[in-house]
């Protein structure tokens, strides 16, 4: 093959790099030449800065996957303070932008804690608030006393607000410019001017060429329900104590953090990485150029143990109970002042729906006053009942003291105790308690039917046969003052003791105590979600498991798993199976059988429940508060239910509560199984 290279071609590929080069000098002619002055113009009147780039919190859904909580994007404005406060009047400009900002029906941030108008006055303040507050005056030297007429002498003076602006003007002003003061003095959040801006609001300054404010975009939480606020919680920016926390795991200074319930619960799941972006702006301050260097990455999604259908069966259920009771009782103000309902998964522990009442709406929760209207009414709507509402149980623990009698051989299976109506065994000291029925009796009973009939007499003997360590120990194995390992805050309650006695009233334990303990009253204190979990221990057999929250949490994509519930087993009370038969057996009879208290609600009832109900004694001239547990169906047991209603009168009276949520239970289960099939063949 011929290979010599002909000089034709050699010409030709000289005439090309010739006419690339002339190109290419052309360009650099004109680049630097001809338009040099102009881009190098350019260059002087742009800017390029760094920008972080906030990260979407994760999504919070139930346990078949139902959105509770989500984000929706929107655009808020923010102050450049150099560009605003460089223009020829800082001051004029400000009103200018506040007053485009109401014509459009926006709302503007101004947490300067001075009235509007003179004569002026502080306002009720937040802590966080009155710190800034204090932080301001005292770097300017003024006393943390100083009047609101001293501090508005000291903004006129300091922001050169002149004569010409009204005393109204010259607040507006001064709000604005302490907002942007404040954060050069103390540390805090930035400035939000405008939250979720409208567009043409925005439209609106851009063509009014008012500068000295920035688009930026961010997330705020959108509830897509009104059930379970309490377990769902808020959110909110930090304050300083909580940021010296969370500074150290990287968070900005202005982010926004769960406040309370699973928001709260699992911020470390929740909480997305913010990103970087290099942001280039003209002179004119309009963005030219935005680049990511780290890119944001949102947080992840948590799936609770919560199953929507029953969240909304539980709280119908008990706001129609309650309302109920105080329409029977003629609305009298010391009737059925709030209460609460939880129900559990007796094979995992894992909580279905708790009901608290009364309630909130989370979705109006920071419209107007309503945060602060909510936080002063004394009914306490906010407080989480379930948690931290502590009760005597009654004779709800008449269960656990059988157990303990039987399990530590106090008492038979067929033993039987008279009850003749009153204890007498201390009769030489003046102290005979009674049992309920007094003057009537229960004559004998084993400890089948002593539960049936909630006999006082026979948990008296079993309680004075036992040592109040050993009734405290199987107090503490069914969970009863004891944490259930829930992730929400929760008060532990306590069971009657010695020590307890002695803590908090600094006397000796009598035998009395005891006896009192033993069927419920005393100074036994236990949570509606304990009182469940114990529930749910006397169905299984004596496991108790963790109350636990998390069903599991995937990535933003939820394309992986990053944490998944774990069944763990917190304690176990050991006995012979006769013995929990027996137990069983009675908390059956209390609801089937014509002497039991709940047979009026459950007798002839399909699936069948077994159930206990308990009157708990507050005090002197105090409605009784009702406590009742319950478990079905009793063959098989899937849920075990508390409710508590304060100033209930007694605990037959609140189980119909139970009952309506059961007929919900038993037909929504089915749906969801359903809904779980479908689910579990979702990619």
């Amino acid at each position: 093959m011929d290979k010599t290279i002909r000089p034709g071609r050699i010409a030709g590929m000289a005439l090309l790099m010739a006419v690339l080069l002339v190109i290419f000098f052309v360009a650099i002619y004109k680049l630097q030449i001809i338009d040099g002055a102009a881009y190098y113009e350019e260059s002087l009147n742009s800017v390029t800065t760094t920008q972080r780039v906030k990260a979407a919190r994760g999504n919070i859904l139930d346990r078949y996957g139902r959105v509770l909580i989500s984000n929706v994007s929107q655009n808020s404005l923010t102050l450049n303070a150099e560009d605003l406060l460089s223009q020829e009047d800082p001051n004029a400009a400000i009103l200018k932008m506040v007053q485009i900002v109401t014509d459009h029906g926006d709302e503007y941030t101004d947490t300067l804690p001075v009235t509007l108008a003179p004569p002026f006055e502080y306002t009720e303040m937040t802590d966080l608030q009155r710190k800034l507050l204090d932080d301001y005056l005292d770097y300017y030297g003024l006393s943390t006393d100083a009047s609101a007429v001293e501090l508005m002498s000291l903004f006129r003076q300091k922001f050169e607000i002149d004569n010409s602006y009204t005393a109204e003007q010259m607040r507006t002003i001064a709000g604005i410019r302490y907002e942007l003061r404040i954060r050069y003095i103390t540390p805090t959040a930035d400035y939000i001017f405008v939250k979720d801006a409208s567009m043409d609001l925005i439209s609106s300054l851009m063509e009014n060429n008012v500068r000295g404010f920035e688009v930026i975009t961010s997330y705020s939480r959108q509830y897509n329900t009104t059930l379970a606020p309490h377990i769902l919680g808020y959110t909110g920016l930090m304050n300083p104590e909580e940021y010296e926390t969370y500074k150290q795991q990287g968070y900005s200074m202005d982010a926004v953090v769960g406040k309370e319930g699973a928001e709260y619960a699992f911020e470390q799941y929740l909480h997305g990485t913010d990103g970087v972006a290099l942001v280039t702006k003209n002179a004119e301050g309009t963005i030219t150029g935005r680049t990511y260097t780290t890119e944001p990455v949102p947080g992840n999604n948590v799936s609770l143990t919560i199953d929507l259908d029953l969240q909304a069966a539980a709280e119908k259920a008990l706001e129609n109970g309650i309302l109920k009771m105080r329409a029977d009782a003629e609305y009298k103000p010391n009737v059925a002042t709030g209460g609460a309902l939880v129900i559990v998964d007796v094979k995992t522990g894992e909580p279905l729906a708790m009901a608290s009442y009364p309630t909130f709406d989370l979705t109006t929760l920071f419209e107007g006053e309503n945060f602060a209207n909510l936080s002063k009414d004394t009914s306490s709507p906010m407080f989480n009942r379930c948690t931290m509402g502590v009760y005597e149980p009654g004779s709800t623990f008449k269960p656990c003291t059988a157990m303990a009698g039987l399990t530590e051989g106090v008492i038979g299976l067929n033993d039987y105790i008279t009850c003749t109506g009153i204890f007498d065994k201390y009769g030489d000291t003046g102290y005979s308690p009674k049992c309920w029925v007094y003057p009537g009796a229960h004559g004998a009973d084993n400890v089948t039917e002593a539960i049936r009939d909630s006999c006082n007499v026979f948990f008296y003997t079993v309680g004075d046969r036992l040592k109040a360590s050993t009734l405290a120990k199987y107090a503490a194995a069914f969970g009863l003052g004891e944490h259930t390992g829930i992730e929400l805050p929760e008060y532990v309650g306590r069971m009657d003791s010695p020590d307890v006695k002695k803590q908090l009233e600094g006397t000796s334990w009598y035998a009395g105590d005891g006896l009192q303990a033993a069927i419920g009253q005393g100074r036994s204190q236990f949570t509606p979600l304990q009182l469940a979990e114990y529930c749910a221990t006397v169905a299984n057999g004596g496991t108790r498991h963790s109350a636990s929250l998390l069903k599991s949490a995937r990535t933003y994509d939820y394309s992986e798993q990053v944490a998944e519930a774990q069944h763990e087993v917190l304690s176990t009370v050991d006995s012979d199976w006769a013995n929990w038969q027996a137990v069983q057996q009675g908390m059956y009879l209390v609801a089937n059988h014509p002497d039991g208290s709940a047979y009026k609600t459950f007798g002839g009832y399909y699936p069948t429940v077994a159930a206990k109900t308990g009157t708990a004694q507050i005090g002197d001239g105090k409605v009784n508060n009702a406590i009742f547990i319950c478990y079905a169906p009793y063959e098989d047991p899937q849920v075990a239910i508390s409710v508590v209603v304060q100033n209930g009168t007694a605990g037959a009276n609140i189980a119909p509560i139970a009952k309506e949520f059961l007929d919900s239970y038993f037909t929504v289960k089915t749906v969801n199984f359903s809904v779980e099939a479908e689910l579990s063949i979702l990619p």
